[in-house]
């Protein structure tokens, strides 16, 4: 149980890629990254005990109507709202936030930490309501750019394409993050510098933010040792360059619209006020306001963080677990395969623990050969809890028959030597 966001940074650090989110892996009786003496100095020395599904403000410490938030909001240029990318009622929530904000003032626009800026033309098209779902879906390649099923933020992609409100890119492209995170800004290209600015790597509350969540992970033991540090500085360079692209590309963004963004992206870029809302502030000193949801666990009537989490905190009760089920198996093409081939064995979601190995051939799925990893992605994405795949594999030169259940996977065995 994790109360902000669930551990992809865990499945960064095991197979060292890149993923779009970051997350404490603390249990909720142990979380030490929500109550750091962090962010604005009026209220890193107090608390708040959040309740489920009640609101509260920073600025007074006490619960707030929703209404009354969207009231105070109005003044705001950006409004960032944190997200646990697998908690649907927290994406319940941004879109209730999207659609009053919409309400107050129809000038909005949406800014998305899910989309690299390349995929900037096929957003546009969305929003001017020229594509259908399975069209976007395929031409925005959903399932390549993100983790997590689609379904979680329909409600606000179809609420963006009834009203047409334009979104923003805000990503850079993930092997500009991975180039950053192994050799540095300075060695991008002159064109890759034009996306990710020059980074400042030197703030001291938000590296101890991320030093903080970092030595919470679950590293396994093979990676501990003299070598820890060197991996935490590549990760917190990434970290940084994310948050200064999209930092910048929101305040670039509200530019050219000339409308109230509103800025779906991970909890972990926003909380403290130290992240991507930090580096959009420092660009263009436009005024901001930011959401964070923290995740109540079953059983615990509330929960402590500090009171500049955010300017407002949403206490929300934890799932059993997500609506929709992550499968957890990367793809990859190999040059003169057809096929698709497992990039690696899974270390997360409903494959966990199954019959999957690195280098597997991916002959067909339901009888149904498979080309592309977006079409594979998207074709696994419709099955719920309880469903079952047929996968047919070629491993060491043999054909093997496995059935993916989606059900919860077991719990990595625990490392003794930790």
């Amino acid at each position: 149980m994790r109360p902000v966001l669930r551990g992809s940074w865990t499945v960064l650090i095991a197979a060292l890629l890149i993923l779009p989110a970051l997350a404490p892996a603390q249990d909720a009786a142990g979380d030490k990254t929500l109550t750091l003496k962090l962010g604005d100095p009026r209220f890193k020395d107090k608390t708040l005990d959040v309740i489920p599904n009640e609101l509260y403000s920073a600025e007074t410490g006490k619960p707030v109507s929703f209404a009354g938030m969207i009231r105070e909001m109005r003044p705001a240029r950006i409004v960032y709202v944190g997200e646990t990318h697998n908690s649907l009622p927290i994406h319940e929530l941004q879109a209730r936030i999207v659609e009053a904000l919409y309400e107050q003032d129809r000038s909005l626009c949406l800014g998305l930490e899910m989309f690299p800026v390349t995929a900037q033309d096929v957003l546009t098209k969305w929003s001017l309501g020229v594509m259908s779902e399975e069209e976007f879906v395929r031409e925005a390649q959903w399932y390549v750019n993100w983790n997590f099923n689609f379904a979680f933020y329909r409600r606000v992609f179809l609420f963006a394409k009834e009203n047409k409100i334009p979104i923003v890119a805000l990503n850079a492209p993930r092997e500009i993050i991975t180039k950053v995170r192994m050799s540095g800004w300075d060695a991008l290209t002159d064109s890759e510098k034009t996306i990710v600015p020059k980074l400042d790597l030197a703030h001291p509350e938000h590296r101890q933010l991320i030093r903080a969540i970092f030595e919470g992970m679950d590293i396994p033991a093979q990676m501990r040792g003299a070598g820890l540090d060197m991996m935490f500085e590549g990760l917190y360079r990434a970290q940084s360059a994310w948050d200064h692209v999209m930092g910048s590309n929101a305040a670039k963004g509200v530019a050219r619209e000339q409308k109230k963004m509103v800025v779906l992206i991970g909890s972990g870029h926003v909380i403290y006020g130290l992240g991507a809302n930090l580096r959009a502030f420092q660009a263009s000193k436009l005024p901001f306001k930011t959401v964070v949801g923290v995740l109540i666990p079953t059983g615990k009537p509330s929960f402590q963080v500090t009171r500049s989490l955010g300017d407002y905190v949403m206490g929300v009760p934890e799932e059993a677990r997500p609506a929709y089920p992550s499968v957890g198996l990367a793809f990859k093409k190999i040059r003169g395969l057809e096929n698709l081939v497992i990039e690696s064995k899974p270390q997360d979601g409903v494959a966990l623990g199954q019959d999957f190995e690195k280098g597997d051939v991916i002959l067909d799925v339901d009888g149904k050969a498979f080309g592309d990893a977006n079409e594979l992605r998207t074709y696994l994405a419709k099955f719920p809890w309880g469903g079952e795949v047929k996968l047919r594999l070629l491993r060491a030169g043999a054909e093997k028959a496995v059935t993916l259940k989606f059900r919860e996977s077991p719990s990595p065995a625990a490392d003794p030597k930790k």
